[in-house]
């Protein structure tokens, strides 16, 4: 091993670059994996506390001791990185071992399971090596180049122990992009997102409602993702701490916000923004919808108007950037930030279709549906990219050192120096304890939330 060492980031964008071409020692992993969070056990307990479980299972297809290279995830607001892994399995009876093969239509013996394993934990490395074998001599001499390679020669066969704790985190010269504009850029999206989210709660572009029963009685998503519902394993959780089953560690969040809304925690969801300042009114007879949502918003019978507010209504900076956005989606007072908004993500198709039905075309259901699922698809990969490139860095920085990058100068605020200077912001139990630094136009927050696993003498990792 070189002394020059890489930092923990870099490796794991080469990992990311060549995941194809490197598997991993699944069965090593497991042995070695400690649990960072709270063991959850499939099913839902009754009005008694009994654990009733699914009626399926899932089995893997092979018991191979290989994996392929997971994708890699970096937490939005600690120093926390996971690697997803994917396992092909299958779905059994859990009565008689029955395989299930065919749900709506659908053949389902050849599905996939997702495992996160944490690589990173608010700052401390989780897996201390992985076992891996490399197909590409490429990638081969890149990692010897980088000194995390023992072996002098490529060889295809051979397995390699790549060791990770003993790498730093982060590079010491790097550096950091601006974060100016980048909050309220990503609030809107939320927003927007949101909207659409609860349009589609019910919908799928492929598939009709009988066959949506059909995968949630086989605990499939509308995607064909196996969703089981989990539980904690633990019925107490004071009974639990105190008999050693659970611990607690302090975690610390860094969030991004603007100087007048501290994090994207404080928008509502859309139907609750919805209830709160509009109505839905049938358009033939007038009579008014109770507790409306936008999965009713696809009648073309229905239609929404603004809703009269009392004087004691508090009209805060997050209300001020939602109703824009609201009204125009709904076609209330058209201001072109949505078509805006959607076209910059690509999403022409439902840009659209929602400026056509503002001119007053009607538009088929299955058509919309399929506007906003491919809308939502290109939304969410926008707002990964923004993370990636500018945010998860900088989270990432901030919960391995404690500090800023040097770059950023900005003196450490109280959550009472911060409401003094910016009024505007809102604070909740957990941040007013926390420490905030005003950079540009944004305020970045860090403070220590209190955080559970389950404590276990090996691994444990559930299949």
């Amino acid at each position: 091993m070189t002394n020059n060492k890489i930092s923990l980031v870099e490796l794991i964008k080469i990992f990311a670059q060549y995941r194809n071409n490197i598997i991993v020692n699944i069965k090593h992993l497991q042995e070695h994996y400690q649990r960072t969070g709270i063991k959850r056990v499939k099913g839902v307990r009754n009005e008694d506390g009994e654990l009733l479980q699914p009626w399926l299972r899932t089995e893997n297809i092979d018991n191979a001791e290989y994996v392929g290279m997971g994708d890699f995830q970096f937490n939005r607001n600690t120093a926390t990185i996971n690697m997803l892994i994917k396992r092909q399995v299958k779905l059994a009876k859990v009565e008689d071992q029955t395989p299930a093969i065919e749900v709506a239509g659908l053949l389902v013996n050849d599905l996939n399971s997702f495992k996160n394993y944490t690589i990173v934990s608010d700052g401390k490395i989780n897996v201390k090596s992985l076992q891996v074998k490399i197909s590409s001599k490429k990638a081969f001499d890149l990692l010897k180049e980088k000194g995390v390679l023992n072996a002098e020669e490529f060889d295809f066969r051979a397995e390699h122990t790549i060791q990770l704790d003993n790498l730093p985190l982060v590079a010491a010269n790097s550096r950091y992009n601006s974060i100016d504009g980048l909050f309220n850029q990503l609030a809107e999206i939320k927003v927007l997102t949101s909207i659409i989210s609860a349009h589609l709660r019910k919908e799928s572009d492929l598939f009709v409602a009988g066959q949506l029963d059909e995968f949630k009685k086989h605990y499939l998503s509308k995607n064909i993702y196996i969703n089981f519902p989990t539980t904690n394993e633990y019925t107490d959780i004071h009974e639990a701490l105190a008999n050693g089953t659970l611990d607690s560690r302090l975690s610390y969040k860094i969030d991004i916000g603007s100087q007048d809304i501290l994090n994207l925690s404080k928008f509502p969801s859309a139907n609750k923004f919805l209830n709160r300042m509009y109505r839905l009114y049938d358009k033939f007879t007038g009579e008014i919808i109770i507790k409306p949502s936008f999965e009713m918003a696809l009648n073309e019978n229905l239609a929404f108007r603004h809703r009269l507010l009392s004087s004691r209504t508090k009209i805060t900076k997050v209300d001020e950037l939602m109703k824009p956005i609201f009204d125009d989606f709904l076609g209330l007072e058209p201001n072109g930030i949505v078509v805006d908004i959607l076209k910059k993500v690509g999403a022409d198709s439902l840009a659209q279709l929602l400026q056509e039905k503002q001119a007053g075309k009607q538009i088929g259901k299955e058509e919309m549906v399929g506007a906003l699922t491919a809308a939502n698809n290109k939304l969410e990969q926008y707002v990964e990219n923004i993370y990636q490139d500018k945010i998860y860095p900088l989270v990432f920085y901030i919960g391995c050192t404690g500090v800023l990058p040097e770059e950023m100068e900005a003196k450490p605020m109280t959550a009472e120096e911060a409401a003094a200077k910016y009024p505007n912001l809102q604070f909740s139990k957990n941040e007013q304890e926390g420490t905030f630094f005003a950079v540009g136009d944004s305020i970045i927050s860090i403070y220590a939330k209190t955080e559970y696993f389950s404590k276990l003498i090996s691994a444990g990792v559930d299949d």
